[in-house]
């Protein structure tokens, strides 16, 4: 595969590459990183040539976008396509004692839900400010997963507006399950989704209705989460995580199964994840996240390592995957 193979993002004549860069590392999930890797992080993926960079307010509460936007400074506002998020607005703390967060830290601001359409515009205008540019390319309804009828009725006719107007080019949610994204996907005109951990090696559920959907609406999706949290990283064992908690055994064991496959084969277990989710068609790009710019240079190069058609074949053999999932020719 050709990480930096171009496709259209949905229906947003948006030209991505197949790779792009999550950017909630650059926030301090699971731990800070210095400003100055932060901005290697950025960099390298721009001088392998990926053009797509994804954050959010939530990421170390509004210090991803911080970090990506002054990153970015300088650099032709065509040459990438920037994406974030909207549902959540950063309210002072004020010297009040935060809530549990995975984020490292972070600056004095607890992110809050709020899908509402002021909300929203008030979100969407904080992003542009901290990310130094003066429009965004793609936003997302993020977590919408208790909020949907705020989400539908407030959010949505925002940035539904915001395309009107030429401000953004793609609507879009983003989530951790793929059955609320169906519903969306029926109930409004999205240009594309962001689908973090439910399409993987792990987890082939969304081929049923949202894919399908996705490829008949023309929804383009962005892949997270394609080694689930780490999971299929890391190693399987007691303590991996899995869709951002401790994997439990059922889940262990199947990835210890595909580990011993892919040993068998000598397969990078990371290089077959990545592959795996863009083979199918529904599947504009993937967007992992690293806080090494050693690691932006991994995730390219792993789509680019060869694995062979026995491989696949085992793993269809063993019900590990689906027998009808689509996998790299």
């Amino acid at each position: 595969m050709n990480p930096l193979e171009k496709r259209e993002l949905g229906t947003t004549g948006l030209q991505v590459t197949r790779l792009g860069l999550g950017c909630a590392a650059l926030g301090g999930l699971y731990g800070d990183i210095p400003e100055e890797q932060a901005t290697s992080v950025v960099q390298r993926a721009l001088d392998l040539g990926l053009n797509l960079f994804d954050t959010a307010p939530l990421y170390g509460s509004g210090k991803s976008e911080q970090r990506l936007g002054r990153a970015l400074k300088g650099v032709p506002r065509d040459r990438y396509v920037l994406a974030t998020k909207v549902g959540r607005i950063l309210v002072p703390t004020e010297g009040k004692e935060r809530g549990q967060d995975i984020f490292e830290n972070p600056p004095p601001f607890q992110p809050v839900f709020d899908f509402s359409y002021d909300g929203v515009m008030r979100s969407f205008e904080s992003s542009l400010q901290r990310l130094g540019v003066d429009r965004i390319d793609v936003l997302h309804i993020h977590d919408p997963d208790d909020h949907y009828d705020e989400a539908i009725k407030g959010a949505y006719p925002a940035i539904d507006k915001l395309r009107s107007q030429g401000v953004i080019r793609g609507v879009s949610v983003g989530m951790n399950q793929w059955q609320m994204l169906a519903r969306f996907a029926r109930e409004g005109r999205f240009d594309c989704f962001l689908l973090a951990g439910r399409y993987s090696l792990l987890e082939q559920e969304a081929m049923d209705e949202l894919l399908p959907l996705c490829i008949e609406k023309k929804i383009g999706i962005m892949a997270g989460g394609t080694y689930n949290s780490g999971i299929l990283a890391k190693g399987a064992q007691a303590g991996s995580k899995y869709n951002y908690a401790d994997a439990p055994p059922e889940v262990i064991k199947k990835a210890q199964q595909l580990e011993e496959v892919s040993a068998r084969h000598q397969v990078n277990i990371k290089a077959a994840a990545s592959q795996f989710a863009l083979a199918h068609p529904a599947i504009t790009c993937i967007i992992p996240g690293t806080r090494q710019p050693s690691r932006v240079d991994e995730n390219f190069n792993l789509l680019t390592e060869k694995i062979p058609v026995a491989f696949w074949d085992e793993l269809k053999e063993r019900k590990l995957i689906r027998r009808e999932a689509p996998v790299p020719a």
